[in-house]
């Protein structure tokens, strides 16, 4: 199961600094420690890895990272990119998808 992330657990703007504050839970942000999370990034460009931390400015790290491009003409597929251990800026985030059943135990 695939667990997208709520319209109230996203983004909003904050007028004050004029950029995108995120609120999350704390609680929930330690459920999906070790979890296998998918995000979309402004660029297209999607990173599917395990999520390990993130910090007050909504940076996030994946570790076991792959990146996948998606192009206009879908001629060839290409093979993921490993990345391995990757930076994620906040501000470039779309959208976050956490796929809880990758993670459970056998």
């Amino acid at each position: 199961m695939v667990r997208k992330m709520a319209t109230e657990e996203k983004c909003h703007l904050n007028s004050d600094k004029e950029r995108h504050v995120y609120t999350i839970p704390g609680n929930k942000l330690e459920q999906w420690l070790n979890k296998s999370m998918k995000i979309q990034m402004t660029d297209k460009r999607t990173l599917i890895g395990v999520f390990l931390c993130t910090d007050r400015d909504c940076n996030v790290i994946l570790g076991s990272c792959e990146e996948y491009v998606t192009y206009p003409v879908e001629e060839a597929k290409e093979e993921p990119r490993v990345l391995g251990l990757a930076m994620v800026p906040g501000q470039h985030i779309v959208s976050i998808h956490i796929d809880e059943l990758r993670d459970t135990p056998p």
